[in-house]
């Protein structure tokens, strides 16, 4: 009996080892991955924090085509960053509409949008692979910025109002010596032909602008703080 309980004895303690080593490895594997991807930033606009890490650099710069993924430089990074900050700047904001969340079709359409961007289908899904950026984690990306998209159409697009003089100033300040210098000889549109035209540039110059001025504002009441260099 004695040579039973010993026997049993030394069974618990072989698995309870067993278990501590696997709860060992387990929280080895688990620092190990908050080292490998460690904070960047974070980004606080009155609504909620928001953390930004080396892999959503990566991310970024993954979703660029013809940028380099292996060594990136710290102007590139340092790109990212600035863009990754004013995402964030404007989805918070755009979070608190919620009638402008993306559909999954729209999802799925800008996805195959995106990776038009690219030579080949193969090359994309590679450089997803090569940054561990799975297919949920894309959709979840692209979905932000569908946010974003819908967001400033809300905020600025559907306000945006050209008038007949802006039009005819740029045709003849802008369009005409801009047509001459690019096609020498060649006879210049009129005005109408080209209206347009000019009528969607001075739209997305009008929305640009006012999209840098919120961003602006934006920056100055966030709280944005620098965690590591990079």
């Amino acid at each position: 009996m004695k040579r039973k309980n010993l026997a049993a004895d030394y069974t618990d303690c072989l698995r309870m080892g067993l278990v501590i080593a696997v709860v060992f490895v387990f929280s080895s594997q688990c620092v190990a991955q908050q080292v490998v991807d460690k904070m960047i930033a974070t980004v606080n606009a009155g609504v909620k924090t928001d953390l930004i890490t080396y892999s959503d650099l990566l991310w970024q710069l993954a979703l660029q085509p013809r940028t380099v993924l292996d060594n990136p430089t710290s102007e590139d990074l340092n790109r990212a960053l600035r863009l990754l900050i004013d995402q964030r700047l404007i989805l918070q904001e755009a979070e608190k509409l919620p009638t402008i969340v993306p559909t999954q079709k729209e999802v799925s359409d800008a996805r195959d949008e995106l990776a038009r961007n690219f030579p080949s289908q193969v090359e994309f899904q590679q450089r997803l692979q090569r940054v561990g950026l799975t297919s949920e984690k894309l959709d979840e990306i692209i979905e932000q910025r569908l946010k974003i998209e819908k967001y400033l159409d809300f905020r600025f697009r559907n306000f945006v109002v050209i008038s007949d003089k802006e039009i005819a100033d740029y045709y003849r300040d802008t369009y005409v010596p801009r047509f001459h210098t690019r096609s020498p000889g060649r006879i210049v549109p009129t005005l109408e032909q080209s209206r347009n035209e000019i009528e969607r540039t001075l739209m997305e110059a009008k929305i640009e602008s006012d999209t840098d001025a919120f961003l602006d504002t934006a920056r100055e009441r966030a709280e944005i703080v620098m965690l590591n260099a990079i």
